[in-house]
């Protein structure tokens, strides 16, 4: 045995916490670990240690249920030790650094270059430079190729998993789609592999890559032709499957019970409990709305028993009721009822993240919350009918102004509009009906709660995803974009409209990482070494870095971001299969560009191929499928 392995087995020291390196910091209860319900297990007594990894603070990742989901089932493996890091703000990076401090798990306290398997959640592109920074803290070879038997298998997951090619420099194997099982077979392959008297790490990568759902970057070569145009992926090893299905749970299992209850506030600080998985109302710049078909309902039983022991187990006072669109659940009337009655006698508040626009929600909204009504979400996304038929955003201004009515009506003083600018065929008139609907819904709460009401008003620019009806259409021009969103800051110019917009700069990046193929990672990490991570967050975003990354490359942003493609194209992802055809995509695609639209797949099945592809899955659509459609 190497005497790494030795090492690790004998039991590595733990990192010594002081008052030097925390109490400058300004969150130090980000570090510390020990919270209320973490899992404390016996470190020598471990055959497989995992560490779940977030490339975000403390305070984002806690607030992911993903990763709680996934810490608690590894961790009901007995002979499996699981902890918890994420990425260290700025503050604590550059103490830990001075300091000569690795990054470390908060149960353990050990250094992550001792456990066995680094497994990273991939919830966004402007992430993965915190990936290369925390493998960097943690003295890990960033670079898949450079890691050795000595080093941990680093594995990654959740919806950035659908587009692995930029991050495949640096990540062993992909897990695509619902994590639940595919992750406890990824721990026995490991944990067999590890048995082995002899052993080799790529003898490790050959067994994963033989698991359904699991991608190995090592076994696939890119290709292109001479002008730098992609051609598609080569694989280059027998275990390598042309392309790599995405798992699928058939029924939602049982959720975290015990999660994880945290000293300091986190962006969504309640318990959660996930109603259903899916979305049918298709809206096509929509990627989850695709890659978690199909819907899978929990009962009003389920809930209602999962609630009351996550609120016996943290003590929490809200809970929140998680899906794509929670009104769309077909007992959600029942569920808030019950759990109301359930809950009578103790302040529990009950929240609906996502909302569809019309009088409904509202009126689910007041079920809900019956004192405090501060504020409605919603999101139109488009301001002109047209350009929502193009999206398929199944919404009319009636509907919108219904739920203004509703809601100002019941005593509700904001409602926060989400639109989109530079969606597919947008003009600037299409840009000035937004101002026209935010100025009627204030007009509405006005003639109601008088100068109390107040709309927020926040646009997102448009980025095209893959697996999504828009894959092939190229981000908006810079100019275009520009002075659509100097049109929208004139048009909601008005006392009581608040107006808030992304960044261009960093929706292009987002764009380019969306759409980009292998080449990427060379440019992802000439950015980390000239400064760049947290590019999520304004106040860390360094444009010069990744301008000078892609010229160094020979590369520019606008090669992927605004590249349109076509459907005889070679696209960088399509070898995962997310089970939705490229065919019918295709056919959303010119859809859209017609401004016809597509009902809810409850109403009729549209034969997406979904159901084709995952035949023991039960979808709440029509008992017959029609046949897949065929490209244009």
């Amino acid at each position: 045995m190497a005497h790494a392995e030795l090492r690790k087995r004998a039991g590595a020291p733990r990192v010594q916490l002081n008052a030097e390196l925390l109490l400058p910091q300004s969150k130090p209860a980000r570090y510390t670990g020990g919270e209320w319900n973490a899992r404390q297990k016996d470190w020598d007594a471990a055959e497989v240690r995992l560490a779940m990894a977030y490339p975000d603070i403390y305070d984002v990742g806690m607030s992911n249920l993903g990763f709680q989901i996934l810490y608690e089932i590894a961790n009901d493996i007995p002979d499996v030790l699981c902890d918890r890091v994420y990425a260290p703000w700025v503050d604590m990076e550059g103490a830990m650094r001075r300091q000569g401090v690795p990054l470390y798990g908060l149960e353990s306290r050990r250094p992550l270059a001792q456990f066995d398997i680094i497994g990273f959640q991939l919830p966004y592109e402007l992430n993965m430079t915190n990936v290369l920074n925390m493998l960097d803290l943690a003295g890990i070879p960033i670079l898949a190729a450079q890691r050795g038997e000595e080093h941990p298998l680093v594995i990654a997951g959740g919806s950035g998993a659908y587009h692995p090619e930029p991050m495949a420099d640096f990540i062993d194997a992909f897990a695509i789609g619902d994590g639940e099982e595919v992750l406890v077979e990824m721990l026995d392959v490991y944990r067999a592999w590890r048995r082995r008297p002899h052993r080799f790490r790529r003898q490790l990568l050959e067994e994963l890559a033989r698991l359904e759902g699991v991608y190995v970057p090592a076994f696939y070569r890119p290709q292109y032709d001479r002008a730098g145009r992609y051609l598609g992926l080569q694989p280059i090893h027998p275990d390598a499957p042309e392309r790599v299905c995405r798992r699928v749970v058939e029924r939602l299992p049982l959720a975290p019970v015990r999660p994880v209850v945290p000293y300091i506030s986190i962006v969504h600080d309640r318990a959660m409990v996930e109603i259903q998985r899916g979305c049918t109302q298709g809206c096509r710049f929509c990627q989850a709305g695709i890659i978690y078909r199909p819907v899978r309902e929990r009962s009003a039983e389920e809930i209602c028993r999962l609630s009351q022991q996550l609120i016996d187990h943290t003590g929490y006072e809200e809970l929140g009721l998680l899906s794509l669109s929670s009104a769309d659940h077909s007992q959600i009337v029942e569920i808030i009822r019950r759990l109301k009655d359930q809950f009578s006698d103790r302040p529990l508040s009950l929240s609906l993240p996502s909302l569809r626009v019309d009088s409904f929600s509202v009126e689910l909204a007041n079920m809900i919350q019956e004192r405090r009504r501060s504020g409605l979400t919603f999101a139109p996304e488009a301001g002109s009918q047209r350009l929502r038929d193009v999206i398929n955003k199944k919404v009319r201004a009636e509907d919108l102004f219904q739920a203004a009515e509703a809601a100002f009506q019941s005593g509700w003083l904001r409602i926060k509009l989400y639109f989109m600018i530079g969606l597919p065929t947008e003009t600037v008139e299409d840009v000035r009906a937004i101002g026209e609907l935010v100025r009627e819904v204030l007009e509405i709460g006005r003639r109601h709660v008088g100068r109390r009401a107040q709309v927020a008003v926040s646009a997102a620019t448009f980025v095209p995803k893959p697996h999504t009806p828009f894959q092939w259409m190229p981000m908006v021009a810079e100019d275009t974009l520009a002075e659509h969103i100097a049109v929208l800051q004139d048009v909601t110019r008005v006392k009581g409209i608040h107006l808030s917009w992304h960044a261009p700069v960093t929706s292009l990046l987002e764009a380019a990482l969306s759409r980009g193929d292998r080449r990427l990672g060379q440019v992802i990490y000439r950015a980390w070494q000239l400064g760049a991570k947290f590019d999520a967050w304004e106040e860390q975003f360094r444009p010069a870095a990744w301008e000078q990354a892609f010229a160094e490359a020979g590369l520019h942003p606008d090669d992927f971001a605004r590249r349109p493609l076509d459907y005889a194209d070679a696209l960088p992802w399509e070898h995962i299969d997310a089970g939705v055809s490229k065919a019918f995509l295709w056919a959303e695609y010119q859809r859209a560009l017609r401004g016809e639209t597509l009902s809810d797949c409850r109403e009729v099945c549209h034969g997406c191929g979904i159901r084709g592809r995952f035949k023991l899955l039960a979808c709440p659509l029509l008992a017959e499928e029609p046949a897949e459609e065929r490209p244009a």
